[in-house]
């Protein structure tokens, strides 16, 4: 019996919806009515009775609800169990997007270096829509991308936010103060690859301002971009943390341009099948890591 299904049906009948239960899990509310059916089938008896606004548990679902709730306790601390540092060994398949790379992924690194001395790490930097072909195909075990992932037995979910920015470089000819887009309209833009979310985002702000002859320079390596910046080619709509060095050195500034760059959201993605509790060691890692350093952020302000 798969326990992704039980912890579906422990969802569904406490939000008593499929559709809360699939954004609460992180995908799509297909999967969820195809878990429960599976369920159902397996179990022989209906679970749910449905109706188009929700759905509420049978007789025989509220007996198989206490049940599923120990199994599901029972297998998460089984997992915890065996995914203790003696146990996790193999090699991580593990992909990235540049910004996690710039923002903590050395330091996940050496925490599984640390923690994980039987594991060794194939890491690949790539685009988040090619790193998330590669989980789909089993090619990567884990990914820290822009998602969500929607896609059959993905687990995606949310990780971390980062900031964008306007950024110029401090000699280019451009008024100290608030700025248009049409104050920057003659300039390139520089961001990341044709078809990424931030790619997309940054066209549709165009389009809906009048500006959808302005010229857009993409590039998969944002380091490039960041050059390209500093040196005066452009203005980039990035991620703050890629471009902090060159801030603080004053080769660049932050443009106060309306309307604003938005934020980036970066999910923990990998196949959600049993035998993949490296995976998900590695993802919980991360999550703290991500927590620890909102929590160091939070410190240094107050």
């Amino acid at each position: 019996m798969n326990t992704r299904f039980l912890e579906t049906f422990i969802w569904a009948a406490r939000l008593s919806s499929f559709s809360a239960a699939a954004e609460r899990l992180h995908t799509t509310q297909a999967s969820v009515s195809n878990r429960i059916a599976a369920l159902e089938r397996e179990l022989g008896v209906t679970l749910f009775t449905r109706d188009v606004r929700c759905v509420n548990l049978t007789q025989a679902g509220r007996l198989a609800l206490e049940h599923a709730e120990k199994i599901v306790s029972l297998t998460g601390e089984f997992r915890q169990t065996v995914s203790r540092r003696e146990a996790l060994r193999g090699t991580i398949r593990l992909g990235a997007a540049d910004t996690i790379v710039y923002a903590w992924l050395p330091l996940l690194i050496r925490r599984m270096n640390e923690q994980y001395p039987g594991v060794s790490l194939d890491l690949s930097i790539d685009t988040s829509l090619k790193i998330s072909q590669r989980i789909q195909g089993g090619d990567i075990d884990l990914g820290f991308i822009m998602g969500p992932v929607l896609a059959p037995e993905i687990y995606s979910a949310p990780l971390c936010i980062f900031e964008s920015c306007w950024v110029g470089a401090t000699g280019l000819d451009l008024p100290e103060g608030s700025l248009t887009l049409d104050d920057i309209a003659h300039f390139p833009l520089l961001t990341f690859s044709a078809g990424s979310q931030p790619h997309q985002a940054l066209r549709a702000m165009l389009d809906a301002h009048g500006l959808s002859d302005s010229r857009i320079y993409n590039s998969n390596s944002l380091s490039i971009m960041t050059r390209l910046v500093a040196a005066g080619v452009g203005v980039g709509a990035l991620p703050r943390v890629l471009v902090e060095d060159i801030i603080r050195s004053g080769e660049a500034r932050v443009l106060a341009i309306s309307p604003v760059v938005p934020p980036l959201i970066f999910h923990a993605v990998y196949q959600d099948r049993g035998d993949n509790a490296l995976a998900r060691a590695i993802a919980q890692m991360a999550r703290e890591i991500v927590a620890e350093t909102v929590n160091a952020w939070m410190s240094a302000l107050a």
